[in-house]
């Protein structure tokens, strides 16, 4: 772990601790923040959000070098006339890059992909080109890396039975007949809607580049995809669309009226029991949220004047609220009239569906005028909150 990450991790702490100075200043006087003390907040906020943006990206990039390091020392020593093997993906994509072959198909490695701990993010990305596209896939489609994946090698439709409600016990007397209660199902088709994106590249930088090409591409194609494809995981309507998990969960608490669809730490409290213990208490359970909404989650106290949100100190962990991890989706609805703004359950009940890997082909004519050559993305996929029995809960805020 290099100086510079624990650095950033001990400033991030700090720069806590001011935000928090701040309104204990405010609420010791029993007063808002100033217009002075608000644009430092702000600023605090920023720098806490700038910060762990920096700390994820610095874990991944180290997590690929070891890798990279891990793979050359584990490698024979090739000699002068001997070429590298057929097989090597990072080979084929260069022939693929430079124009000497016209298409190159990704087997698409599924592993749990994820910012909640080193082990389940930038560790475990692999360092070819198809582990980078959909890595940056998974940095903008936030919940596709949290939610439970299935991959296919194929896109044929697939009929999932959906939970509406649970059978129930009763008490039953001697000899007495016993009741049926049987749990509730509907059907549910996973599909494969096509998501794609169109990167153009200037002839002059592949044939003269220095620079990271491979890893610009992906960054391009993977979030490009990603955009398309995050929104719909997070607020799909389920018609010609993935059905979204805002779309699908259960609503857990609605806030007051004549507040602008803002909520208090006592709605966070409510929605974090209204989901029953055997889901809040999965080691899945997680907040879902928009990076602007944590601004206001950061100034809530708890009952013995606690605050609700807790900064990571250990690296590679995300933030807590009340004791869960939080994470930040930019597709989940800002704070609002009657917006769903904030979800809180076990995460894994939604289901991500991609068929097969990531298709990646270039075309030389399509910008044949300006000397571009285009590539092309497309990944298919589909997603369904499978248990809609409170799994999942969001707030939602007042009406009015």
């Amino acid at each position: 772990m290099s100086d510079y990450v624990k650095r950033q991790t001990e400033e991030r702490a700090r720069a806590w601790e001011q935000a928090k100075a701040l309104l204990d200043s405010a609420a010791a006087e029993n007063r808002d923040l100033t217009a002075e003390e608000s644009e430092s907040y702000a600023k605090i906020n920023a720098d806490l959000d700038a910060r762990a943006q920096v700390i994820t990206k610095m874990l991944a990039d180290e997590a690929r070098e070891n890798e990279i390091r891990s793979a050359i020392a584990g490698r024979p020593e090739a000699r002068p006339d001997e070429a590298l093997p057929e097989g090597d993906l990072n080979k084929a994509l260069r022939s693929f890059l430079s124009g000497e072959s016209r298409e190159y198909s990704m087997p698409l490695e599924v592993r749990a992909l994820g910012k909640s701990t080193a082990g389940a993010g930038g560790a475990t990305v692999d360092t070819s080109f198809s582990g980078r596209l959909w890595e940056h896939l998974i940095e903008t489609a936030q919940l596709a890396g949290i939610a439970t994946h299935w991959n296919t090698s194929k896109g044929e439709n697939l009929e999932v039975p959906v939970t509406t409600s649970h059978g129930t016990g009763a008490l039953t007397a001697e000899a007495a007949a016993i009741s049926a209660s049987d749990p509730a199902f509907a059907k549910r088709t996973l599909g494969a809607y096509k998501y794609a994106t169109l990167v153009q590249v200037p002839r002059e930088l592949l044939d003269d580049t220095a620079v990271d090409l491979e890893g610009y591409i992906a960054r391009q194609a993977g979030r490009g995809v990603g955009n398309a494809f995050g929104a719909h995981l997070v607020t799909g309507t389920g018609t010609s669309q993935p059905a979204g998990i805002m779309t699908t969960a259960s609503a857990g608490v609605t806030g007051g009226t004549a507040v602008a669809g803002a909520f208090t730490a006592d709605n966070l409290i409510d929605l974090y029991f209204s989901v029953i213990a055997p889901y809040r208490n999965s080691g899945s359970a997680g907040w879902l949220m928009k990076d602007a909404t944590m601004a206001n989650v950061r100034k809530l106290k708890d009952t013995t004047n606690q605050y609700l949100w807790q900064p990571s100190l250990v690296l590679g962990a995300p933030d807590m609220l009340l004791g869960k991890p939080v994470y930040t989706d930019p597709n989940v609805a800002a704070v609002g009239l009657s917006a769903k703004s904030v979800l809180f359950g076990d995460l894994s009940a939604y289901i991500v569906r991609t068929a097969g890997g990531v298709r990646f082909e270039s075309s030389t004519e399509y910008a044949f005028n300006t000397d571009l050559v285009t590539f092309r993305a497309v990944v298919r996929g589909d997603g369904i909150l499978a248990d809609q029995t409170g799994s999942v809960k969001c707030f939602a805020g007042g009406a009015t």
